[in-house]
């Protein structure tokens, strides 16, 4: 079960990450270098984005890669559209 994307992206950090893995594939390292948290931070917002839908997590060895997920933001995106069909 998805939780809420939108209480997901409520956050400022999380919609950083979102922001930073639009760039890109990053791990947890990678993306607790642009903020002011600790790791084990980010991994508990990362937590929250996959708990969403918002974001993949792959293994590669030791590490884990995350990157946007599409198909979580075409649900947020079909959902707005009802707005703009009026």
């Amino acid at each position: 079960m998805f939780s809420d994307a939108f209480m997901a992206i409520a956050d400022p950090n999380r919609r950083h990450l979102l922001e930073e893995l639009r760039r890109g594939p990053k791990t947890v390292n990678e993306l607790a270098a642009g903020l002011p948290v600790s790791r084990p931070a980010v991994s508990q917002h990362l937590k929250v984005l996959l708990d969403a839908g918002l974001v993949n997590a792959k293994a590669e060895g030791t590490r884990r890669v995350y990157t946007v997920s599409n198909a979580g933001f075409l649900r947020l995106n079909i959902w707005l559209d009802q707005f703009w069909e009026a």
